[in-house]
Parts: structure tokens; sequence; C-alpha cells
């Protein structure tokens, strides 16, 4: 099979799914592809051109298709809806929130940006105003993702954490969480909620705006 630079990009999502992150390098990616390294600059010049190629292809999963809101749709649901696409794009392969916040001029990432903030001009939200949105609720999903998928704490940790002095430490927190994650409450529904606390403080401040 010709290398060509689709082909690339498929074998590093796989080794990226496979390996994460860290184990992204043209060495291993020039080995799956059965290639020397050298081979690889003549498509991606370089590691940061291979790590937005990544980004762009996890992305377009999600976004091939982007189109504005209807006449009759709140600009907050469709902002929403916009940021649920973008967490599911990044849990939708392993380190996947490290890539899209690592990678330099992702075309796909600009064009999340460029709908969100000319359908928020468009609805009569300044255009400086607009970008702080889009790029509030952006930067809070790329965050919430990239904590879903940080390792977990190593299980012998766990087994010297001293539980009963934490909660007397910080009885308001644990209190928070214990009430919060009620059964059949998820990470979902703390990403949702947390959204809506973001989305709804900029639509006030949005509607206050002369």
């Amino acid at each position: 099979m010709a290398l060509d630079r689709q082909r690339i990009v498929t074998e590093a999502v796989a080794l990226l799914d496979a390996e994460g992150l860290d184990g992204v390098t043209t060495r291993r990616l020039a080995a799956r592809l059965g290639v020397q390294s050298p081979t690889l600059y003549w498509h991606l010049p370089n590691k940061a051109a291979l790590l937005t190629a990544i980004a762009d292809a996890i992305l377009d999963q999600e976004f091939g298709d982007m189109t504005p809101p209807q006449p009759d749709q709140p600009w907050q649901d469709w902002l929403s809806g916009l940021a649920e696409r973008l967490r599911r794009a990044l849990l939708a392969h392993k380190d996947g929130a490290r890539v899209v916040s690592a990678s330099q001029l992702s075309r796909n990432m600009a064009a999340v940006s460029e709908l969100a903030m000319s359908t928020l001009v468009a609805r009569g939200i300044p255009l400086r105003q607009a970008r702080v949105i889009v790029l509030t609720v952006e930067r809070f999903t790329v965050g919430h993702v990239l904590e879903e998928q940080a390792p977990r704490p190593d299980p012998d940790a766990l087994e010297h954490f001293d539980l009963d002095t934490f909660t007397r430490q910080h009885p308001t927190v644990v209190a928070a969480v214990t009430e919060y994650f009620q059964p059949g409450r998820t990470v979902d529904d703390l990403f949702r909620d947390c959204l809506e606390v973001v989305i709804e403080g900029a639509a006030v401040k949005a509607a206050a705006t002369p």
C-alpha cells in the first residue's frame, strides 16, 4: 500500500489509542508503517505537524458536519450541544484532550471556533464577548476531559490514604461530593451542570451588555 498523508495519520491515531500520547513517536509510527522515520517527513515535516494532524482527525469524526442553530433554537442550547460534541470527540481517543490542547493551528478546531463565534455575533452578541464566551466553553470542555483522562491514583497509594482524616479536614468538600454523586448520577451529569453554569452566566452578561 502506497504511503500517503492519510495513511500516516490513520496509523498515528491507532498508535495513540494503543500507547497514549507519550507513545506517539516518529520511530514507533515509522515501524508500524514499515518505513524509516525520515520518510514520514515528506508528508509531515515535524512532530508538531503530526500532532496537529492527529488533532484534526480526532475532531473530524465528530465535526465532519457542522451547521448553525435553527432560527428558533436558543444559542445557549446550540453552544451546549457543540461542547457536548467536542467532549465526545476528545473522549473517543486515549489522551484526546492532551492532543487537541497541544496541537498548533488545528484547522478543525479553528472551524469550530469560527462557526461558534459567528453564530453568536449573528445573534447580536459583540465580537469581543462572543470570542470570550466561545473560548471559555472550549477551554472548560478540554480541561474537563483532561481531568477525566488523567491517570487514576495508584491502588497502593489509595490503601494508605487516610479518608477519615481527610474528611475531618475538608468536611464540606466530602459532603458536597457525596451529595452530588447520588445513585445514577455520573460524571456526564457533572459536565452538563458545570457547562450550564458557564453558558448561562455568559448569557446573563450578554443580555446585560448595552
